[in-house]
């Protein structure tokens, strides 16, 4: 209870704009949850061992053993495999096409409310800023309007709300940037993934050598 004490003075010394930061905080917190799941789930593949059991199951000629394989593997890269084995052609522009057509289906979700997430940190700090002007508008204007006796507390008052919100505001803007760079370079990650698998897969069903 003791260590809760000066966490609930630094609150309530900031003002009400606290309570606006605190729901920014809560959204952040949510969207990150899911987005972790999300990303996580479409990221968990052994990539190289995938790729090499599919094209050698196509270098066999046994693409139905390769289709089964990607059907069974439910994130974008399995899925973008499955619709070049599945599309019946060994021409290469229609495969390419299939593989395309496949990724965006599947990739987009990928980056589904990450600009939310950037957008919520950057709310965040704007209404630090805007509770530090408050707080310190308001001191000056209570100052001014104040008994001398009572000038300090209402002068300590306002620069309390002033330093608080900014300090709050940038409490929950500075990780959720972190972690927004982090959930995109994932995300690039399993599009770079992406592009691997089709290119392997594309150039093992037309019998081309691959050069990646």
């Amino acid at each position: 209870m003791d260590a809760l004490g000066p966490l609930a003075s630094f609150f309530e010394g900031g003002g009400p704009f606290m309570f606006v930061i605190l729901g920014c905080a809560v959204l952040i917190v949510a969207i990150v949850l899911e987005r972790t799941w999300v990303i996580g789930r479409a990221g968990a593949m052994n990539r190289t061992r995938f790729v090499r059991d599919v094209t050698r199951m196509v270098a066999k000629g046994d693409v139905a053993a390769a289709t089964e394989l990607c059907r069974k593997v439910q994130n974008p890269s399995g899925r973008v495999a499955y619709a070049i084995l599945s599309s019946g052609t060994q021409d290469e522009d229609k495969l390419n096409n299939a593989a395309d057509g496949a990724a965006v289906v599947v990739l987009p979700a990928l980056g589904k409310r990450l600009p939310l997430l950037s957008m919520l940190a950057n709310v965040a700090t704007l209404l630090g800023l805007l509770g530090t002007i408050f707080g310190l508008t308001t001191a000056f204007s209570a100052v001014g309007a104040a008994d001398p006796a009572q000038r300090s507390a209402f002068l300590a008052s306002g620069i309390s709300q002033a330093l608080n919100t900014t300090a709050f505001g940038l409490m929950v803007a500075v990780p959720a940037m972190v972690i927004h760079g982090l959930l995109v370079g994932k995300v690039e990650g399993i599009v770079e993934q992406v592009d691997e698998v089709s290119v392997k897969l594309v150039r093992a069903l037309t019998g081309r050598p691959s050069t990646i």
